[in-house]
Formats: structure tokens, sequence, C-alpha cells
């Protein structure tokens, strides 16, 4: 299972900082000039805020959560390393968090910093200290008031399916599918699949314990295609409850 997280870009968020500057009605001229006085001091990287995408193995990680007794997660393993790079706390957001063994392409994460290194260099010296599952491929610098976990506008997963006859041998295929000698007619499972996509209550498509304020969730699209021995389902919404996806890919299968 591979999630793919997109975020709202620097230009997007720029736009909403600046009518905080420019744009609200009755701001006085003292708070029109602290605003100002904090954007200045944003830009000039006092508070510098680090966008990351991430991409992982997630095999060997129990998900991505720090966790109590020692559990290696994606955020323990990455957060201190950082922190080893900038030579300061801080503290890690993600665009969402994953299962144990979920591993993922384009997972979008971002801390604060004063570290001013440019982000090539950035990425450099972060990643030169991790594990060979786990790479940054890219840093940039965002608005201040971006967050990966509130600013995502979209998320996807990919459930990967060995649908061949003979269990596969393949330490890679091993690792990331899962093996369903029935063959799958990807056919009815798309005329079902179309059953998921809109806004709607997904309650029965999630495990209890984890409760949400509403279970309402909106699904743009659900892809179901294969490849020679494979069949990829992949799903993408505004977000998802707990299981859901895992729930709704068992549905269709």
């Amino acid at each position: 299972m591979v999630p793919v997280q997109r975020t709202v870009g620097r230009e997007a968020d720029w736009n909403r900082d600046r009518t905080l500057i420019f744009g609200r009605s009755g701001t006085t001229v003292r708070e029109h000039l602290l605003n100002v006085a904090w954007r200045l001091r944003t830009i000039g990287g006092m508070d510098r805020n680090a966008r990351l995408l991430i991409s992982y193995d997630g095999t060997d990680f129990h998900g991505w959560q720090t966790q109590p007794g020692g559990l290696r997660t994606v955020q323990e393993v990455l957060q201190k390393q950082i922190q080893r790079v900038v030579r300061h706390p801080v503290s890690l957001l993600a665009s969402g968090r994953t299962d144990s063994g979920v591993h993922a392409y384009g997972q979008v994460a971002n801390f604060h910093t004063s570290c001013q290194m440019e982000c090539t260099k950035l990425r450099h010296a972060i990643g030169a200290r991790l594990d060979r599952d786990l790479t940054i491929r890219e840093v940039s610098d965002v608005a201040h008031r971006f967050h990966a976990t509130r600013s995502a506008i979209s998320k996807a997963y990919r459930y990967r399916i060995y649908n061949g006859k003979i269990r596969p041998s393949s330490p890679d295929i091993l690792r990331r599918t899962r093996h369903i000698w029935a063959w799958l007619d990807i056919f009815r499972m798309r005329e079902a699949a179309t059953a998921f996509v809109g806004k709607q209550d997904f309650a029965a498509m999630a495990n209890t314990g984890n409760p949400r304020e509403t279970t309402i969730r909106e699904i743009f699209r659900v892809d179901i295609e294969r490849h020679f021995d494979e069949v990829h389902i992949e799903v993408e919404g505004s977000g998802f409850l707990y299981n859901q996806v895992r729930i709704m890919v068992g549905t269709l299968i």
C-alpha cells in the first residue's frame, strides 16, 4: 500500500498570507505594521518553515507516529536526524499517519527551524544520516502558515495485488504486494467502485476505536488497473477514516 499526499503549494499559501497584511477590512495601522513586520521576519528566515517530500519502505517501520517502547517509526527516525543537523528541537508534522508496513512514495512533512542552510544542502545533510529505507526527495521553503496536515488537499493510497496462481518469489514483489491466487475481474470491480465515488458517510467502512468529529468523506476517484500478474487499486480522496481504504479494497476483492 503506497500513500501519496498532495498539499497546498507555496503560491496558494502566499496568497492566503497576503490577505492578512493587505486584505483584512478594519485592520488598524498598528495591526497592519505588526503584520508586515511578522511577514518580513518570516521571509528573513528567523522562523523558517521547511517542507519535506519523503519516500520510504515501510516494511521495517512501525508506522509514522512516534510510539513508546523504542519502536522504530518514520517520525522518530527522521525527527532525530533533523535535530542533529539544525541543532535544536523540532516538531515534525506529516500530511497523514501510516500504519505499520505501509510504504510511502510522496508523503509531505514540515517543520519550523532557525537553520539557514540552503534547501539542497539541508536535504543532503539530513539524508546522509538516514538508513536506505528512508529518503528525502525534496526540501523547499514554504509560507509560515503551511501545515502538512491541515494544508493537504488530497491523499491517495495504492494497493498492489499479485494475482497469479503461483506465489511470487521475488523479494521486492513479496514486500510490496499481497498474493491472491483467485482471478480478479477488474471490470466488475470497477463497476462496484463507482458506489464509493463522491461525498458520503463512510462510517460502515471504518474500524471503531478512532472517533472523528464526522464520518463524511469525499472520494475523488477509484482506479483499478491490471499490469500482467499485478492488479493496482488506487483510491484518492480528501481524507480517510481509520482503515477506510483497506476495508474498501477488501470489499471490492
